[in-house]
């Protein structure tokens, strides 16, 4: 018999910090406030933590970070690659490293002060990683630039327009506005507002972009069995995955047959082939949003609908509240914070325990996605 991770662990607790424009903490000392936080809402003292998992981007490393919270022995700890793709693969590794004894207690976690801190591709002092050297002096600059390209291919091909666009946006917009937590709360977005905003990078207007912000989140996982005894409820990780299709190029992808099936679709693959159920069985949903166009192409990699109908999937308010598939239940990367998706983690917790601010009656299931456009990864949770 196969082994896998199936139902083997659970997040017990997560934890978070203000997200703000402008905090004055340092990233380590967020980074240990969320943990310390998640902790507490599991119920499991920082001594008996044994295993850390986070993001090659992260600063705060898990030597400062086991210090600071007095942790024990590790003895287990990763990095994971690609920025936001990485997000839900901490959880993974957690998961793999506690189902095959190597730890007990495991924590993940994402700190980053991306709203006061310098943008990455303003260092002009660092070498250029090779395939950079052929596009950013001819325009490609950010991420925004890379992802319009897609974008405008996807407009092309599918006919999806900016009023999909919008349908995103507006979602997210939406279930922030009941979120206290959310940098947007109480900012609605209208079509107009959307429609006459700045260009950032066209066809990608301010409104289809994620927010910039400084904050910092957690979660603690630990083996099922041991789940029962916790302070919270458990969410089980039902399924887990990782996605980095052949001949790909990060956020281009221009060097494949096929640009617009992204990381998304070997990762879903994989996702689902350890799942009991599939897609038309997930109650809500906390796709990686950095921007918009990345929710119709994770549609339709994910396996919600079929090639070129993840645009017109948004409408009717398919993605909101009562619609086919509610999104992004704490408003997302556009319109909660920008963390590197880890709040998307955390937002599909609450959803399972029954306590978001956005509540989808009856939600017993739910997925969540890293980064689209970069190697990426997925997971299925179940409450």
């Amino acid at each position: 018999m196969t082994a896998t991770l199936k139902d083997t662990t659970a997040i017990v607790g997560i934890g978070q910090t203000p997200f703000a424009r402008q905090l004055p903490e340092s990233e380590k000392t967020l980074a240990c406030r969320a943990v310390l936080a998640a902790l507490d809402d599991a119920g499991i003292p920082p001594s008996q933590v044994d295993a850390f998992a986070s993001y090659t981007m992260e600063e705060t490393d898990e030597v400062e970070l086991a210090k600071a919270i007095g942790a024990g022995d590790a003895t287990f700890f990763s990095r994971v690659g690609y920025g936001g793709g990485g997000s839900c693969a901490t959880v993974a590794h957690l998961a793999a490293a506690i189902t095959t004894g190597q730890a007990t207690v495991g924590v993940a976690w994402r700190s980053r002060k991306r709203g006061s801190g310098p943008r990455p591709w303003t260092e002009t002092r660092a070498q250029l990683p090779t395939p950079a050297q052929w596009t950013r002096p001819y325009g490609l600059l950010r991420p925004v630039d890379e992802i319009a390209m897609l974008a405008r291919r996807y407009m092309h091909e599918y006919g999806a327009t900016r009023d999909h666009l919008f349908d995103v946006a507006l979602a997210c917009r939406n279930r922030a506005n009941q979120n206290p937590a959310a940098m947007m709360y109480e900012r609605p977005l209208t079509r107009e507002m959307y429609m006459t905003s700045r260009w950032i990078s066209d066809p990608l207007c301010l409104f289809d972009n994620c927010l910039e912000t400084d904050g910092a989140l957690a979660c603690v996982v630990v083996s099922a069995d041991r789940a029962r005894d916790c302070r919270r409820a458990p969410v089980y990780v039902h399924s887990a995955a990782q996605g980095l299709p052949a001949q790909h190029h990060g956020m281009v992808n221009y060097w494949t047959d096929d640009p617009l099936a992204g990381p998304s679709w070997a990762a879903a693959r994989q996702l689902w082939k350890h799942a009991d159920f599939g897609p038309a069985d997930v109650h809500v949903a906390q796709i990686y949003d950095a921007f918009t166009p990345l929710i119709p192409l994770s549609l339709e990699g994910y396996g919600f609908c079929g090639r070129g109908e993840g645009a017109a999937f948004s409408e009717g308010g398919a993605l909101e509240i009562g619609g086919r598939l509610p999104i992004n239940t704490g408003g997302g990367g556009l319109s909660e914070a920008y963390v590197h998706g880890f709040n998307l983690i955390t937002e599909g917790v609450r959803q399972l325990r029954g306590s978001s601010t956005a509540q989808v009656p009856g939600a017993t299931t739910c997925l969540v996605t890293a980064g689209e456009g970069v190697p990426t990864s997925a997971l299925l949770l179940r409450s």
